[in-house]
Protein backbone atom coordinates (compact mmCIF):
# COMPACT_ATOMS: atom_id res chain seq x y z
CA UNK A 1 0.00 0.00 0.00
CA UNK A 2 3.02 2.31 0.03
CA UNK A 3 3.61 4.89 -2.68
CA UNK A 4 6.18 3.90 -5.30
CA UNK A 5 9.65 4.91 -4.14
CA UNK A 6 8.64 5.31 -0.48
CA UNK A 7 11.73 5.88 1.67
CA UNK A 8 9.97 4.72 4.82
CA UNK A 9 9.50 1.22 3.40
CA UNK A 10 13.21 0.92 2.67
CA UNK A 11 14.00 2.02 6.22
CA UNK A 12 11.54 -0.48 7.70
CA UNK A 13 12.92 -3.41 5.70
CA UNK A 14 16.49 -2.60 6.76
CA UNK A 15 15.53 -2.16 10.41
CA UNK A 16 13.57 -5.44 10.55
CA UNK A 17 16.56 -7.36 9.18
CA UNK A 18 18.46 -6.32 12.30
CA UNK A 19 15.70 -6.30 14.91
CA UNK A 20 14.34 -9.77 14.13
CA UNK A 21 11.13 -11.42 15.23
CA UNK A 22 11.45 -10.77 18.98
CA UNK A 23 10.29 -7.19 18.52
CA UNK A 24 7.12 -5.26 19.26
CA UNK A 25 6.36 -2.17 17.19
CA UNK A 26 4.28 0.77 18.40
CA UNK A 27 3.16 2.93 15.47
CA UNK A 28 1.29 6.20 16.01
CA UNK A 29 -0.74 7.82 13.23
CA UNK A 30 1.52 8.15 10.17
CA UNK A 31 2.08 6.70 6.69
CA UNK A 32 3.52 3.52 8.22
CA UNK A 33 0.32 2.88 10.18
CA UNK A 34 -1.63 2.80 6.91
CA UNK A 35 0.95 0.90 4.86
CA UNK A 36 1.45 -1.87 7.40
CA UNK A 37 -2.27 -2.60 7.49
CA UNK A 38 -5.31 -1.72 9.55
CA UNK A 39 -6.21 -3.75 12.66
CA UNK A 40 -6.18 -6.75 12.95
CA UNK A 41 -3.94 -7.27 9.93
CA UNK A 42 -0.29 -6.36 9.43
CA UNK A 43 2.34 -6.89 6.74
CA UNK A 44 5.21 -6.61 9.21
CA UNK A 45 5.43 -10.17 10.54
CA UNK A 46 5.93 -9.00 14.14
CA UNK A 47 3.49 -7.73 16.79
CA UNK A 48 2.39 -4.17 16.09
CA UNK A 49 0.16 -1.76 17.97
CA UNK A 50 -1.59 1.23 16.42
CA UNK A 51 -1.67 4.23 18.75
CA UNK A 52 -2.96 7.78 18.76
CA UNK A 53 -0.74 10.44 17.18
CA UNK A 54 0.56 11.81 20.48
CA UNK A 55 1.04 8.58 22.41
CA UNK A 56 3.80 6.56 20.73
CA UNK A 57 6.38 6.81 23.50
CA UNK A 58 3.89 6.47 26.35
CA UNK A 59 2.28 3.35 24.86
CA UNK A 60 5.75 1.87 24.26
CA UNK A 61 6.56 2.56 27.92
CA UNK A 62 3.51 0.54 28.94
CA UNK A 63 4.38 -2.30 26.56
CA UNK A 64 7.92 -2.38 27.98
CA UNK A 65 6.59 -2.55 31.55
CA UNK A 66 4.20 -5.36 30.63
CA UNK A 67 6.95 -7.40 28.96
CA UNK A 68 9.28 -6.87 31.91
CA UNK A 69 6.55 -8.04 34.29
CA UNK A 70 6.43 -11.25 32.24
CA UNK A 71 10.23 -11.57 32.34
CA UNK A 72 10.43 -11.01 28.57
CA UNK A 73 13.34 -8.62 28.97
CA UNK A 74 15.00 -9.56 25.66
CA UNK A 75 12.10 -8.35 23.52
CA UNK A 76 12.84 -5.04 21.83
CA UNK A 77 10.11 -2.39 21.98
CA UNK A 78 10.24 0.03 19.06
CA UNK A 79 8.29 3.20 18.37
CA UNK A 80 8.18 3.78 14.61
CA UNK A 81 6.89 7.28 13.95
CA UNK A 82 6.98 9.99 11.32
CA UNK A 83 8.25 13.50 11.89
CA UNK A 84 4.79 14.80 12.78
CA UNK A 85 4.44 12.23 15.55
CA UNK A 86 7.98 12.90 16.76
CA UNK A 87 8.96 16.54 16.26
CA UNK A 88 5.47 17.89 16.96
CA UNK A 89 2.42 16.01 18.20
CA UNK A 90 4.27 13.17 19.96
CA UNK A 91 7.12 15.21 21.37
CA UNK A 92 5.74 15.61 24.92
CA UNK A 93 5.48 11.83 25.41
CA UNK A 94 8.88 11.28 23.78
CA UNK A 95 10.59 13.87 25.96
CA UNK A 96 9.01 12.44 29.10
CA UNK A 97 10.10 8.90 28.19
CA UNK A 98 13.62 10.11 27.43
CA UNK A 99 13.82 12.00 30.73
CA UNK A 100 12.89 8.77 32.55
CA UNK A 101 15.30 6.81 30.31
CA UNK A 102 12.64 4.26 29.44
CA UNK A 103 14.04 1.12 27.84
CA UNK A 104 12.63 1.71 24.34
CA UNK A 105 14.02 2.32 20.86
CA UNK A 106 12.35 5.32 19.24
CA UNK A 107 12.76 5.56 15.46
CA UNK A 108 11.68 8.65 13.55
CA UNK A 109 11.48 8.12 9.81
CA UNK A 110 11.62 11.71 8.62
CA UNK A 111 9.96 12.71 5.35
CA UNK A 112 9.84 16.33 6.48
CA UNK A 113 6.08 16.98 6.45
CA UNK A 114 2.70 15.51 7.34
CA UNK A 115 2.62 13.36 4.19
CA UNK A 116 -0.19 10.97 5.13
CA UNK A 117 -2.70 13.81 5.51
CA UNK A 118 -1.77 15.89 2.48
CA UNK A 119 1.77 17.32 2.76
CA UNK A 120 1.34 19.91 5.50
CA UNK A 121 4.27 21.70 7.15
CA UNK A 122 5.83 20.17 10.27
CA UNK A 123 8.70 21.46 12.38
CA UNK A 124 10.86 18.96 10.46
CA UNK A 125 10.14 20.76 7.17
CA UNK A 126 13.31 22.55 6.01
CA UNK A 127 13.42 26.30 5.45
CA UNK A 128 12.33 27.34 1.98
CA UNK A 129 10.26 24.23 1.28
CA UNK A 130 6.85 24.16 -0.34
CA UNK A 131 4.03 22.34 1.43
CA UNK A 132 0.26 22.74 1.12
CA UNK A 133 0.35 25.00 4.18
CA UNK A 134 3.49 26.85 3.06
CA UNK A 135 2.76 27.52 -0.63
CA UNK A 136 5.42 28.65 -3.10
CA UNK A 137 4.66 32.33 -2.55
CA UNK A 138 4.99 31.85 1.24
CA UNK A 139 7.44 28.95 1.77
CA UNK A 140 8.51 27.87 5.24
CA UNK A 141 10.66 30.57 6.79
CA UNK A 142 11.85 28.86 9.95
CA UNK A 143 14.69 26.29 10.00
CA UNK A 144 14.16 22.62 10.66
CA UNK A 145 14.06 21.68 14.34
CA UNK A 146 17.28 20.03 15.53
CA UNK A 147 15.57 17.00 17.02
CA UNK A 148 18.81 15.05 17.51
CA UNK A 149 20.34 17.78 19.66
CA UNK A 150 17.13 18.04 21.67
CA UNK A 151 17.08 14.31 22.41
CA UNK A 152 20.81 14.28 23.14
CA UNK A 153 20.21 17.05 25.69
CA UNK A 154 18.16 14.50 27.66
CA UNK A 155 21.46 12.60 28.16
CA UNK A 156 19.97 9.41 26.76
CA UNK A 157 22.40 6.52 26.14
CA UNK A 158 22.30 6.68 22.35
CA UNK A 159 21.06 8.95 19.55
CA UNK A 160 22.00 8.85 15.88
CA UNK A 161 21.03 9.87 12.37
CA UNK A 162 20.82 7.47 9.43
CA UNK A 163 19.87 7.46 5.76
CA UNK A 164 18.26 4.82 3.55
CA UNK A 165 21.04 5.50 1.00
CA UNK A 166 23.64 4.19 3.47
CA UNK A 167 22.17 0.80 4.45
CA UNK A 168 25.27 -0.59 6.18
CA UNK A 169 25.50 2.49 8.40
CA UNK A 170 21.77 2.39 9.13
CA UNK A 171 21.77 -1.29 10.05
CA UNK A 172 24.89 -0.93 12.20
CA UNK A 173 23.19 1.85 14.15
CA UNK A 174 20.02 -0.21 14.61
CA UNK A 175 22.18 -3.07 15.92
CA UNK A 176 24.05 -0.70 18.23
CA UNK A 177 20.80 0.73 19.56
CA UNK A 178 19.26 -2.70 20.01
CA UNK A 179 22.09 -3.74 22.33
CA UNK A 180 21.81 -0.71 24.63
CA UNK A 181 19.54 -0.44 27.69
CA UNK A 182 17.55 2.77 28.07
CA UNK A 183 16.09 5.26 25.65
CA UNK A 184 17.62 5.11 22.18
CA UNK A 185 16.69 7.48 19.36
CA UNK A 186 17.28 7.01 15.63
CA UNK A 187 16.51 9.79 13.14
CA UNK A 188 16.27 8.30 9.63
CA UNK A 189 15.90 10.51 6.57
CA UNK A 190 13.23 8.87 4.37
CA UNK A 191 12.51 10.80 1.14
CA UNK A 192 8.89 11.00 -0.07
CA UNK A 193 8.27 11.20 -3.84
CA UNK A 194 4.78 12.69 -3.58
CA UNK A 195 5.60 15.28 -0.92
CA UNK A 196 9.05 16.24 -2.21
CA UNK A 197 7.86 16.23 -5.85
CA UNK A 198 10.34 13.94 -7.57
CA UNK A 199 10.18 10.73 -9.63
CA UNK A 200 9.99 7.57 -7.48
CA UNK A 201 13.20 6.07 -8.89
CA UNK A 202 15.23 8.94 -7.41
CA UNK A 203 14.62 8.12 -3.72
CA UNK A 204 18.02 6.63 -2.96
CA UNK A 205 19.82 9.25 -5.08
CA UNK A 206 18.17 12.04 -3.10
CA UNK A 207 18.84 10.36 0.23
CA UNK A 208 22.50 10.09 -0.75
CA UNK A 209 22.65 13.70 -1.98
CA UNK A 210 21.28 14.89 1.36
CA UNK A 211 24.33 13.34 3.03
CA UNK A 212 26.88 14.19 0.34
CA UNK A 213 25.82 17.88 0.39
CA UNK A 214 26.03 17.88 4.23
CA UNK A 215 22.34 18.80 4.50
CA UNK A 216 21.80 15.64 6.61
CA UNK A 217 25.05 14.57 8.33
CA UNK A 218 25.38 11.01 9.63
CA UNK A 219 26.32 11.20 13.32
CA UNK A 220 26.16 9.30 16.60
CA UNK A 221 25.83 10.75 20.11
CA UNK A 222 26.38 8.65 23.23
CA UNK A 223 25.15 9.74 26.65
CA UNK A 224 25.13 13.43 25.77
CA UNK A 225 28.73 13.46 24.50
CA UNK A 226 29.59 15.59 21.44
CA UNK A 227 28.37 14.16 18.12
CA UNK A 228 30.71 11.86 16.20
CA UNK A 229 30.53 11.73 12.42
CA UNK A 230 30.02 8.18 11.10
CA UNK A 231 30.53 9.30 7.50
CA UNK A 232 32.39 12.23 5.96
CA UNK A 233 31.81 13.08 2.29
CA UNK A 234 35.17 13.04 0.44
CA UNK A 235 34.23 16.34 -1.19
CA UNK A 236 30.89 17.93 -0.23
CA UNK A 237 28.65 18.57 -3.22
CA UNK A 238 26.74 21.84 -3.77
CA UNK A 239 23.41 22.02 -1.97
CA UNK A 240 21.88 23.25 -5.25
CA UNK A 241 22.17 19.70 -6.65
CA UNK A 242 19.98 18.38 -3.86
CA UNK A 243 17.44 21.20 -4.06
CA UNK A 244 17.15 21.17 -7.86
CA UNK A 245 16.03 17.53 -7.89
CA UNK A 246 12.91 18.33 -5.82
CA UNK A 247 9.85 20.22 -6.98
CA UNK A 248 9.19 21.48 -3.47
CA UNK A 249 12.18 23.83 -3.87
CA UNK A 250 11.52 24.86 -7.50
CA UNK A 251 10.45 28.39 -6.46
CA UNK A 252 13.75 29.22 -4.72
CA UNK A 253 15.79 32.10 -6.12
CA UNK A 254 19.58 31.87 -6.56
CA UNK A 255 19.93 34.12 -3.53
CA UNK A 256 17.78 31.83 -1.39
CA UNK A 257 19.80 28.80 -2.48
CA UNK A 258 23.02 30.62 -1.63
CA UNK A 259 21.66 31.39 1.85
CA UNK A 260 20.81 27.72 2.41
CA UNK A 261 24.30 26.74 1.24
CA UNK A 262 25.83 29.17 3.75
CA UNK A 263 23.80 27.72 6.64
CA UNK A 264 24.75 24.17 5.67
CA UNK A 265 28.44 25.07 5.44
CA UNK A 266 28.36 26.74 8.86
CA UNK A 267 26.78 23.69 10.49
CA UNK A 268 29.17 21.32 8.71
CA UNK A 269 32.17 23.38 9.86
CA UNK A 270 30.86 23.21 13.43
CA UNK A 271 30.52 19.43 13.28
CA UNK A 272 34.00 19.05 11.82
CA UNK A 273 35.51 21.23 14.52
CA UNK A 274 34.03 18.94 17.16
CA UNK A 275 35.80 15.95 15.59
CA UNK A 276 39.22 17.56 15.92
Amino acid sequence: MACAGCGERVAMRLALQVLGSDTVFVIPACCAAVVDGVFPYSAMGVPMLHTAFETGASVATGVRASLDAQAQHATTVVVWAGDGGTFDIGFQALSAAAERNENILYVCYDNEAYMNTGVQRSSATPAGAWTTTTPANMPKARPKKDILAILAAHRIPYAATASVAFPEDLMAKVARAKGIHGTRFLHILAPCPSGWKYEPDLTIRLARLAVETCVFPLVEIEAGAPPRLSYTPPSPRPVAEYLAAQGRFAHLTPGAIASIQQVVEQEWARLQSIQE
